[in-house]
């Protein structure tokens, strides 16, 4: 029962820190549903029960995407939520090209746990980007961040075979869907 508490209170707590934040699809869907899928892919595809993976999945954009600190998910969370999510997130006072390319650099030496959690979050990503793209992005870059998230992801390649093969899955689809 402590560890369901503990899941939710991390939803609550990214639920308060997205909660104006939206998508940049063209329903402008709420951009909490993004983390909720993150942890959702990890439990039920990845078959990961680990309370410090699912936890770091909600909140894994809390620091790079609002003003949440690491100190604060340390504060409510633990040292080992604060240590995944600062792992995943980008410094965003880097130029994009280069979080982009840091992302691929630093995928195979992130750990177990935060690999879970990139590979999920690309995992999501092809699928918004395939299915409910920003409605300012051309083909050419929907297919181009197709393209980084499988130099991203084979970084990563060896964490969780069953979100493995749904990534293949999915970036296979999503470029016949795309390339029609």
């Amino acid at each position: 029962m402590r560890d369901l508490t503990n899941l939710l209170q991390a939803l609550h707590f990214a639920a308060i820190k997205h909660s104006e934040q939206r998508r940049k699809d063209v329903e402008a869907s709420p951009y909490i549903n993004h983390p909720i899928e993150v942890a959702e892919t990890i439990a039920r595809i990845g078959q990961v029960t680990d309370l410090v993976v699912l936890q770091s999945a909600i909140l894994h954009d809390t620091i790079e995407d609002t003003m949440t600190t690491g100190e604060e998910i340390e504060r409510l969370f633990g040292l080992e939520v604060r240590r995944v999510v600062e792992e995943v997130t980008d410094d965003k006072s880097l130029p994009k090209a280069e979080r982009k390319r840091l992302q691929i650099e630093h995928a195979p030496h992130l750990s177990l746990r935060a690999q879970l959690v990139k590979l999920a979050d690309k995992i999501s990503n092809i699928r918004a980007v395939t299915e409910a793209p920003p409605a300012d992005w051309s083909l050419d870059r929907r297919l181009e961040y197709l393209d980084w998230t499988e130099n991203v992801v084979a970084g990563l390649r060896g964490c969780n075979a069953n979100l493995e093969a749904l990534y293949d899955q999915l970036l296979q689809q999503g470029r016949a869907r795309l390339v029609r």
